[in-house]
């Protein structure tokens, strides 16, 4: 990127947010401390009002902003293939507001683009994983919940629990949501159990927001994840794989908890999340002369169980 682009990419950036740190602008555009000063000395200088503060970062002042820019083939390109998954994983509101998005950067490009556009639409589609539960996304309320969170407003839902098979009115206290396989899920304090508590969405039968503000403050919902994992008994499985053998696992990986994968060469190092270590060990026996257990040691001891067991039998 040459600097003319990048310096117009930095006020992008700065209008983007209300304090940009120096280190994410370095960090971004892989450029030292010192070229991030001079690109913001040299916006000062054409006229741009930038406040800068030491150990804060930069903002623009109130009410300046920069006129409408086009966007590149590129964006416009990834606009429309991001628009592909808010069709099939959100609600119908978010898909709603998310086309209305859409014909508003639409209006922007140029004859050729919306052309291009239009073309390669035909030829991008997100297709149902057959090995997973399909879900009724249409009414998860994401939107309410998002708006919930940055008011820090208090939701009253009724919630109907898998396991015991009954509903229940809970008020809650939203700290993030997070798309789990085709399943969102809802992270909040939950005042009726004093703690937190991991909600399948699609499984609030009624939700709204409440006149109550909580003044808690909640973890990020990052810093939530992992805590989640070791609550409720998730392992982190990684085995190493060779290379000719993959192939053939198909979807029969995402059934089984399948995050990512690693090239280590002549093999792959793969890494999953699961619930069921037993249920993980008969799967991984399938292929298990061609692949080695990593972590964790509980699903060793478990193949070597079912192997020994087997055993007992011949």
């Amino acid at each position: 990127m040459n600097r003319i682009d990048r310096i117009t990419a930095i006020l992008i950036q700065l209008q983007s947010k209300k304090i940009v740190k120096a280190q994410e602008i370095a960090d971004r555009f892989e450029i030292s401390l010192r070229t991030v000063y001079r690109d913001i000395r040299t916006l000062e200088e054409a006229g741009v009002p930038i406040i800068g503060e030491a150990g804060v970062g930069y903002s623009i002042m109130e009410g300046y902003r920069l006129p409408p820019i086009m966007f590149t083939k590129e964006e416009a390109t990834a606009f429309m293939t991001a628009e592909k998954l808010v069709e099939k994983l959100t609600d119908n509101f978010t898909k709603t507001t998310y086309q209305s998005a859409m014909y508003k950067v639409k209006a922007v490009l140029k004859l050729a683009e919306k052309d291009y556009l239009d073309l390669i639409s035909a030829h991008i589609e997100v297709l149902e994983n057959p090995y997973l539960p399909k879900h009724n996304n249409e009414t998860v309320h994401l939107q309410k919940i998002l708006h919930s969170i940055s008011e820090r407003r208090v939701l009253k839902m009724e919630y109907f629990a898998n396991h015991s098979q009954e509903s229940t009115t809970r008020l809650v206290e939203p700290v993030g949501i997070f798309l789990l396989a085709t399943a969102w899920h809802l992270i909040a304090y939950c005042q009726l159990r004093k703690d937190y508590r991991n909600f399948r969405i699609d499984r609030v039968v009624h939700i709204e927001e409440t006149n109550q503000f909580f003044e808690k403050e909640h973890p990020a919902l990052q810093n939530y994840l992992p805590q989640m994992t070791r609550r409720e008994n998730i392992h982190t499985v990684i085995i190493r794989v060779k290379k000719e053998v993959v192939r053939y696992f198909g979807d029969q990986k995402f059934y089984n908890g399948f995050v990512s994968q690693k090239d280590l060469g002549d093999e792959v190092e793969m890494t999953f999340l699961t619930s069921s270590i037993n249920g993980f060990a008969h799967w991984y026996l399938n292929f298990g002369e061609y692949a080695q257990i990593v972590e964790p040691q509980a699903l060793r001891d478990k193949v070597k169980q079912i192997v020994e067991k087997m055993l007992g039998y011949l």
